[in-house]
């Protein structure tokens, strides 16, 4: 501070180095800025500040705007402006000073009086409730999202490949034809089932809970063996319509289709829903051996497991090769 107002002080020694335009310029230059790297800036911003001069000179130029006097005011030198406040921005002292006061308790006191201020809370209430911000919100968590599945999927299909690859080798058989690479493996299929699982337990836990709200409303179900036994098939039926609905209509559930897989017949075309049905079971009996079911997958021309036999089915890509 003491130093951009030393240099204040000294601005007509400036103007009459400028003014001149001649040989001299350079050697004033150079001595002012002598100057202004010894203590005279300092003390002299001391003196300014000791006896109010900025505030005096404020008051006097208010006072003549005042009285219409500033019209004949002789304009500001916006070229030494701006070297005055590039020199100051330059000045270590300064910087100091404003690091010392950034640090302060003063700025931490005026941050929470603008923070607690209405004025503030009605502003940030008012941006929150924006149709612009909600939009980039929406925009930013779709993208994020894209983004996830996209490397899953990027991930799986690699997997599924490597882990093929690697089965063959120790059992020295060869290696799989160009055609195998369209279908879906185990790394592809477990994450889209892991997926349909989780889905799964989340609509029968919320069904549950709706019954059982419904229920207390009569007293609830008093018999053990009679909540169970109606959980037990409530979670079967689920499971059915579930897997069955959606292989039957789109050829796909959730977690497949998260994984761009679908599964459908030698024409090509979504299984039946008893084609579904009895694909459902095989799913059944292939999980249910640890997962033996799934050993197919590594050896199968078109990757079919237990399930793909018993209904004639097959589970292929949609593209994600293709996927940037």
């Amino acid at each position: 501070m003491g130093s951009a107002t030393g240099r204040l002080a000294l601005r007509p020694f400036k103007a009459v180095a400028h003014a001149s335009r001649d040989a001299i310029v350079d050697e004033v230059d150079r001595a002012i800025d002598a100057v202004m790297a010894g203590p005279a800036p300092e003390a002299v911003g001391h003196s300014l500040v000791e006896h109010r001069v900025v505030e005096r000179l404020l008051a006097a130029a208010l006072q003549a705007r005042a009285e219409g006097v500033g019209a004949s005011a002789p304009r500001l030198d916006l070229d030494q402006l701006e070297d005055l406040l590039r020199r100051a921005r330059d000045n270590p002292e300064l910087k100091r000073m404003l690091v010392e006061t950034v640090h302060s308790g003063v700025v931490q006191d005026l941050a929470d009086e603008i923070a607690t201020s209405a004025a503030f809370k009605q502003v940030l209430a008012n941006v929150l409730r924006s149709p612009e911000l909600r939009h980039a919100l929406q925009e930013q968590t779709a993208g994020f999202g894209s983004d996830v599945s996209k490397a899953a999927r990027r991930k799986a299909v690699r997997a599924d490949g490597r882990v093929e690859t690697t089965v063959r080798r120790w059992l020295h058989r060869p290696p799989a034809s160009s055609t195998t690479s369209l279908y879906a493996g185990l790394g592809t299929r477990a994450v889209a089932l892991a997926v349909d699982a989780v889905l799964v337990q989340v609509i029968f836990l919320v069904g549950g809970a709706l019954v059982q709200l419904v229920a207390s409303l009569f007293g609830g179900l008093s018999s053990g063996w009679l909540v169970g036994l109606l959980a037990g098939s409530g979670w079967l039926l689920l499971v059915v319509a579930y897997f069955v609905c959606f292989w039957s209509t789109v050829g796909q559930t959730p977690g497949m289709r998260l994984m761009r897989i679908s599964v459908a017949t030698r024409s090509g075309a979504a299984p039946s829903a008893g084609r579904s049905f009895v694909r459902l079971i095989g799913l059944a009996l292939a999980v249910i051996p640890m997962f033996a079911g799934f050993l197919p997958v590594l050896f199968d021309a078109r990757r079919r497991a237990l399930q793909d036999y018993l209904a004639g089915t097959s589970v292929a890509y949609r593209d994600v090769s293709t996927e940037e």
